[in-house]
């Protein structure tokens, strides 16, 4: 029962994801008439890192409800065999389900707001891209587990470090880092089965994925061994 409500989360949370995000980036550009400024960059920021902030935080209400593939593949390939098997045929599919629901919602009721990301250099140097800001993704997520802070702090920081990396990415491949909400856009558009968007927006996301959680594994077994050690050693002196 709780592996099939965190199914139906994942699936609301990114219909809510790809739905809503597509709605508040219409109205900050469209009428609100926001454009390239410093001032008018720093508003939207702002705005997107509270957005990101609130689905953190509506993911912790859901018990773990998630928008992006990538995340809860990198704690199924922390876990167990049958968590990450749940994540796959469970999980990602509910994300991927809920996000092309969420696309065409937005094509029929309001076709103005509908901008899914566009890749606008080659395949190898966006696959390259979207890679390298997986990775640091994932490390940021893995790396604030182990900070000894608040979880609204961690949110917060986590969601900051989101908005920036979508920034700078933005106009290369859009950003976007989450495979589910590439391919619901895709798919609207008939380009879900392209070489472009199969190595950009899957493989190389989940290539660094694999990496990031490998990467924080690396640097974690140093930690564990000496925590072992010294339990050993007050086990003795004991």
């Amino acid at each position: 029962m709780a592996r099939f409500r965190l199914v139906v989360s994942d699936f609301l949370v990114s219909f809510l994801w790809v739905w809503s995000g597509s709605v508040l980036r219409y109205l900050a550009c469209g009428i609100l008439g926001l454009g390239m400024h410093p001032i008018a960059l720093m508003i939207k920021g702002s705005f997107a890192v509270v957005y990101v902030y609130c689905f953190s935080w509506l993911g912790k209400a859901t018990r773990g409800g998630s928008y992006n593939p990538l995340i809860v593949l990198c704690y199924g390939i922390s876990g167990n065999f049958s968590g990450f098997l749940f994540t796959v045929c469970g999980r990602i599919p509910a994300q991927v389900i809920g996000s092309i629901i969420g696309v065409w919602l937005i094509n029929t009721t309001s076709a103005a707001a509908a901008h899914g990301p566009h890749l606008n250099v080659d395949v190898h140097r966006g696959a390259l891209i979207e890679g390298l800001l997986t990775f640091f993704i994932v490390i940021v997520s893995l790396g604030l587990k182990k900070v000894p802070k608040s979880s609204s702090m961690k949110r917060w920081i986590s969601s900051i470090f989101k908005v920036i990396f979508h920034i700078l990415a933005s106009d290369i491949t859009g950003g976007i880092m989450n495979p589910a909400t590439a391919f619901a856009w895709a798919y609207a558009r008939g380009k879900h089965r392209t070489h472009e968007h199969v190595c950009v927006y899957w493989l190389a996301p989940m290539e660094g994925t694999l990496l990031g959680v490998w990467t924080c594994n690396l640097f974690d077994r140093p930690q564990k061994h000496r925590r072992r050690c010294r339990k050993e050693t007050r086990t003795k002196s004991e």
